[in-house]
């Protein structure tokens, strides 16, 4: 079953890797068209992350062992350079965090989806094994994403949302939520721990604050300190500047403790063996990032003396979405909406978001 739309559409599409300027504006690209159990999604608004930039430039490549810099490296190994699966291919319309409204479905998908307001499940799983973490993909990434004025993916990974939030702000949760919630589900967290959260501005630092207190947690985010204003009204116990000069010192004198039982950690780079450092025995230690570099010094006797636990996050169950969606009509979670662009201006918005000078996330939108 399918309404009547129009066959090309505008959208934004990438044609390699590399800077800017592989991401090339078209007024008249083909409209997808729905498979037997896909919904096609007229694209209100389309939220930014680090896959989107780290997809463009390789940074995903094993041959890249510098910081996310969202420009051109010297060497990509094409066949790595990808969130999981195939390698990617080009041409490819990036955007993963879609909100809009569902104007046509596949033969088998339920015709009552359409005219319903959706977000996406970003996770392209196989549905027959839907928590094999090897068959999993990324919208966006493998898969046509939300750069454009419509949108094709599996009817599975859409949910209706009912919520008096705009479309721009509906766009800024599936990536940044899923993967914070995705991380303290890996660390179990409670209301017992005291969690240490690394780079607390940006999409998934911010959405792990609110999930952290959420789940009781005591929370000590680090963020430069111009930013410390715009975050206050997330809830974390502690605001820390980004890189406090002695942390231990910092969380003695603002918790009355110098240890965390939590590290959350989307920096990596050179802070890494600082919050390792501040782990308590029996610590956990969380991971879903590395934009100031992937390449960290390690000391052993400081992972198996302390008996710490480490845990990657990537793949999140399809449980994590669903929970979402109930977080965002119930008002546990606040959307923090830092710019919007137009999809003509992605250039633009991508590099307010590689300059790092907002709190929370950008979007797209369709005009």
């Amino acid at each position: 079953m399918k309404h009547s739309i129009p066959t090309k559409m505008n959208a934004f599409v990438l044609m390699g890797h590399g800077g800017l300027d592989q991401l090339v504006f078209h007024e008249q690209w083909p409209t997808p068209v729905p498979g037997d159990n896909d919904v096609i999604i007229k694209v209100s608004a389309c939220g930014l992350n680090n896959t989107d930039v780290n997809t463009r430039s390789g940074w995903y490549s094993k041959a890249v062992t510098e910081a996310t810099t969202g420009g051109q490296y010297a060497k990509v190994d094409e066949s790595d350079p990808t969130w999981g699966g195939a390698p990617i291919t080009f041409p490819r319309i990036q955007g993963a965090d879609v909100a809009g409204t569902v104007v046509a479905v596949g033969d088998s998908a339920n015709p009552a989806l359409i005219g319903k307001r959706v977000i996406t499940d970003n996770w392209l799983r196989n549905w027959n094994d839907p928590l094999n973490k090897d068959s999993s993909a990324y919208f966006g990434s493998e898969r046509d994403g939300g750069f454009a004025q419509y949108t094709c993916i599996d009817s599975r990974n859409v949910g209706v949302v009912d919520s008096s939030l705009s479309d721009a702000e509906l766009a800024t949760f599936s990536c940044s939520y899923t993967t914070a919630e995705g991380m303290l589900a890996r660390a179990s967290v409670t209301e017992s721990d005291v969690v240490l959260i690394s780079g607390a501005s940006g999409g998934v630092g911010s959405a792990l604050i609110q999930l952290a207190k959420r789940r009781g947690a005591t929370v000590v985010a680090m963020a430069s300190e111009y930013k410390h204003a715009a975050l206050a009204p997330l809830g974390a116990d502690v605001l820390l500047p980004r890189e406090p000069a002695d942390l231990k010192q910092a969380l003695q004198a603002s918790i009355g403790r110098d240890t965390v039982t939590v590290a959350a950690d989307i920096v990596g780079g050179p802070t890494f063996t600082t919050m390792i450092n501040t782990l308590c025995r029996g610590g956990r230690y969380t991971c879903s990032g590395a934009i100031a570099g992937p390449i960290v010094d390690f000391d052993l006797r400081t992972f198996y003396l302390n008996d710490l636990t480490f845990t990657g996050s990537t793949v999140v169950d399809p449980q994590v979405f669903r929970d979402l969606i109930r977080y965002i009509e119930a008002g546990e979670v606040k959307p923090l909406l830092a710019k919007s662009f137009p999809l003509a201006e992605l250039h633009r918005a991508q590099q307010a978001f590689i300059d790092k000078q907002h709190v929370g996330n950008i979007v797209v939108t369709m005009e």
